[in-house]
């Protein structure tokens, strides 16, 4: 298969040729990496059920860790969801990988669409898949929202959507959302919403497309999944632990598929996944470690923060000129745009993961500040 390079290691063939200025410490603003310790709690669970490594887990996984997610499901958007219409996954990265193959594998010449730019294993899955590629391309003269072409869905096979974005920021709407409920619907394509970044809100917090379906009428989620992690939400992207909700019936011959697969999570990350799932407060914590940084960022770059994600989708003259000016000058690292994107998106922006405690989140952006300054 003939996989892109990853943004990250293009990155790395970009700078390896340049010299940091050494007057400067090094930072990063690359990776969507939470740099906060895991909260204690997570930890201590981890802890005590780490003699359970001597069993194999269960594939399906864990009854407390289903409780546990569907708790969270209802705490945070009030849904009502039963065990047949969720399954944890080990991580999202994976079934993003995984279920596209599985969908598309007994469809001839399948058709999928994601955004662009793009988380890129949506690109991996689908080249995995031998799937025709359409983008939903996301301009700023649409504020970053992807383009709905009745023609093209018509034809579509599966659809992924992501918002709360990466790496834009946007943010759908339960009412745009219920428009690509409605869709899927008529034009029979399976529709999922990557919601990873859907606690990291600053004020409102962030409606599901399960809220959606259900909104429209579809309560029994026909057509309809969501897929969401813990990476995130609580500082833990070492606990693996994501999961996919919504279509029964799909998730039923999934399940069967991913017996295979070998991607079941081990009993210690299980019960620590369980009682982060199950916890809101800690989030709140975090989430004002984030509206900290925007607020900076919007201090120094005057930039205005977005509904949600740790994100800015910066606007430069030349991003690739920008990230190595960045790097041999300021001695940081941020995504040139371009290499997150297809057919010319992503040009002219680069993306700032502010992941970092406040203090380094304003050292890195005064030193963006000077540069853009100089450019």
């Amino acid at each position: 298969m003939n996989f892109e390079t990853y943004p990250f290691e293009k990155l790395n063939q970009l700078l390896e040729p340049l010299t940091p200025n050494r007057d400067y410490s090094p930072l990063s603003l690359t990776i969507g990496e939470p740099q906060f310790a895991t909260p204690e709690f997570i930890l201590d669970a981890l802890k005590t059920h780490a003699s359970q490594l001597n069993k194999y887990p269960k594939t399906a996984g864990e009854k407390v860790l289903k409780e546990g997610m569907l708790t969270y499901l209802q705490k945070r958007f009030a849904l009502s969801l039963e065990e047949s219409e969720i399954i944890p996954t080990f991580g999202t990265r994976e079934v993003l990988f995984n279920f596209p193959q599985f969908l598309l594998h007994e469809i001839e010449n399948p058709l999928m669409l994601f955004p662009n730019p793009f988380y890129q294993i949506y690109e991996g899955a689908a080249k995995a898949s031998r799937a025709e590629v359409v983008y939903l391309n996301l301009t700023q003269a649409e504020e970053f929202q992807p383009l709905v072409d009745e023609a093209v869905l018509a034809r579509a096979d599966f659809v992924i959507l992501n918002s709360p974005n990466n790496p834009t920021a946007s943010v759908m709407s339960l009412e745009q959302l219920k428009v690509w409920v409605n869709l899927a619907l008529k034009h029979d394509f399976v529709l999922l919403n990557d919601e990873c970044y859907s606690d990291l809100y600053l004020d409102t917090p962030i409606p599901s497309l399960l809220n959606a379906s259900i909104a429209v009428g579809n309560a029994s989620f026909k057509n309809i999944l969501v897929i969401n992690s813990i990476s995130k939400r609580s500082s833990a992207p070492g606990l693996r632990s994501g999961f996919i909700a919504g279509d029964r019936a799909i998730l039923k011959a999934y399940m069967t598929y991913r017996t295979y697969v070998g991607c079941a999570s081990p009993l210690p990350l299980q019960q620590a996944a369980a009682v982060a799932w199950a916890d809101q407060s800690h989030v709140a914590v975090f989430r004002a470690k984030y509206q900290k940084n925007f607020e900076i960022a919007q201090e120094i770059l005057g930039v205005t923060p977005p509904q949600a994600t740790f994100y800015i989708w910066l606007k430069v003259a030349d991003e690739i000129a920008f990230t190595t000016v960045l790097y041999e000058q300021y001695n940081l690292k941020v995504i040139p745009g371009s290499f997150l994107g297809r057919e010319g998106e992503g040009e002219g922006f680069v993306r700032l993961a502010l992941v970092h405690e406040a203090p380094q989140t304003r050292e890195a952006l005064e030193r963006i500040k000077l540069a853009l300054e100089n450019q």
